[in-house]
């Protein structure tokens, strides 16, 4: 019978991430790993592998689709109220004890991590996000970087179609990558997992690609929010937080900066949850750094208005959320506060158009997709 590794490796085409070197040997440069990577072996993300020569990628299907509010990713400079169609694939260059998103990101690594794929082409994934009502498509729940070839053939179609495009990554890339997916990318979310080395390399990564990669898009001009998922005594120290905000700061203090409460999951289970006071604490270091945008997500109506956006310059309120929840939007068309006429950075529609759900959902049409049998 067939395993989880023999049908993701039957589907699979020729990289473009690449190059070859000596005694069939490649390189290569989808990640931060830049992995060599001898014949007959995968790289580190267990699903780009080296077979005669030829670094072979993953194509031809995802691991699940789902349909979520835009502010689940979380976006919250970027179209407030659309609807994000995310598909993934399977695998990740980091193996983080606390991922969320195990089944699918460790999928070739942990024998319980089990999700079986589905058979997929570009055409029916942005067909189906566009009968859903979204308005934007996002490649998430593995690492998408890893599975760069796929998302670009699908980003084709899906800016063909009118759609906005996004990646929700752990930012750990290569300037190889960013050029391959700049014309084609418009969103990019990252999660800074740390301001300590140490502790990337517990995770399996390192920091410097983190931080190249987030000058690197900042620069380019695609829309960029970032992430700390706030984790008791791995990465709240005030020193740590001091130097990670400081750094955003410095790249541009318009990037949104979201710290989120940590819950215990997959193999971490030792500390406690954040609690909101933890996430307060985070805010104000970020705010003490000179960001003008601070979130903190995942305790609603515990965090006073750091759910909220308001005009850096008055200080009104222009979209008030609860949640994924937008309970009032006040921006111009323009994307300026309507007080002062401040512009607020990020990418805006013309017009509100109500929020498409306030919760993430299975696609409600049936979908083309079917399962790939052993």
């Amino acid at each position: 019978m067939a395993t989880l590794r023999d049908l993701v490796y039957e589907h699979v085409r020729e990289g473009d991430l690449y190059e070859k070197l000596d005694c069939n040997r490649v390189r290569c440069y989808a990640c931060g790993h830049c992995c060599p990577i001898p014949e007959g072996q995968p790289g580190v993300c267990k699903v780009r592998y080296n077979q005669g020569g030829v670094l072979y990628v993953p194509w031809g299907y995802v691991g699940g689709v789902q349909c979520d509010p835009i502010e689940k990713k979380p976006f919250f400079h970027a179209y407030p109220g659309a609807l994000a169609y995310s598909f993934g694939m399977l695998g990740c260059d980091l193996h983080c004890g606390y991922c969320q998103n195990w089944v699918t990101s460790q999928a070739l690594r942990d024998p319980n991590a089990v999700s079986p794929p589905l058979q997929a082409s570009p055409e029916a994934l942005v067909q189906d996000a566009i009968q859903q009502g979204a308005k934007v498509l996002v490649s998430t729940y593995n690492e998408p970087l890893i599975t760069s070839e796929w998302a670009v053939a699908i980003f084709k179609q899906a800016k063909a179609a009118g759609l906005i495009t996004g990646f929700v990554s752990n930012g750990n890339g290569t300037p190889q990558v960013l050029e391959y997916l700049r014309p084609w990318i418009d969103l990019y979310k990252v999660d800074l997992k740390s301001f300590d080395d140490h502790h990337y390399r517990r995770l399996g990564g390192r920091l410097a690609p983190i931080l190249e990669t987030i000058r690197s898009l900042h620069q380019m001009g695609i829309w960029i929010e970032i992430v700390t998922l706030l984790i008791p005594g791995f990465n709240d120290s005030e020193e740590e937080l001091r130097r990670l905000t400081e750094f955003i700061a410095g790249v541009s203090p318009e990037i949104p900066w979201h710290v989120t409460a940590f819950h215990k999951d997959y193999k971490m289970t030792d500390p406690g949850d954040t609690r909101p006071q933890d996430l307060l604490r985070a805010a104000a270091a970020g705010k003490t750094a000179g960001l003008r945008h601070v979130y903190a997500g995942n305790l609603p109506s515990m965090v006073g208005d750091l759910e909220d956006t308001r005009c850096h310059a008055c200080g009104q309120v222009l979209i008030k959320r609860h949640g994924y929840y937008i309970e009032d939007y006040r921006l111009t068309p323009e994307g300026c506060c309507p007080s002062c006429r401040t512009p607020v950075p990020g990418r805006w529609a013309s017009r509100f158009e109500g929020q498409a759900a306030d919760r993430p959902f299975l696609p409600r049409r049936p979908s083309r997709l079917v399962t790939i049998h052993n």
